[in-house]
This record gives C-alpha cells, structure tokens and sequence, in this order.
C-alpha cells in the first residue's frame, strides 16, 4: 500500500536537500531528498452509518474532515457508500 492519503490524495514528493552552508555560499546543491506525507491511521466513527471506519489520511485532510463533516468527506472519496 503506497503512502497516500485517502481523502486529499496526498503522495511523497522529491524536494531538494540544500545545507545551510550551501545556501550560504551558493555552491552546487546537495542532491535530492524525498519529503514524506504527515499520514496518520485514525479510527473515526459515522454517526448516518452506525459504525467506525479507519481510515489512513494526511493531517491536512482530518482538518477537511472537521470542517466539511465526517461523511460526506468519506463519501466524496469513496470510501463509503
């Protein structure tokens, strides 16, 4: 199962790696790093279900989650039905 989140859809990227040295002296960059995704496994409960549902998303998207509502948030990815 790859790092992604489930409702925002979230991956790894490939950032740069600069030192600080680097940056001050403006020579050629360090190389490249991969940035990993704030994923957290959190087990929610839906109330219009009756049951709770684990889901594996970003921190980004339990925010989603709170504002726009557990289920529609759910539905719109297609994690329920």
């Amino acid at each position: 199962m790859a790092r992604e989140c489930a409702i925002t859809g979230k991956r790894s990227r490939v950032a740069g790696g600069y030192s600080n040295r680097t940056r001050a002296t403006k020579f050629t960059p360090t190389g490249k790093r991969r940035t990993q995704v704030n994923l957290q496994k959190k087990t929610v409960f839906v109330p219009e279900l009756n049951r709770k549902v684990t889901v594996r998303v970003s921190a980004k998207g339990l925010k989603t989650m709170q504002k726009r509502g557990i289920y529609l948030t759910l539905k719109t990815a297609g994690l329920v039905r």
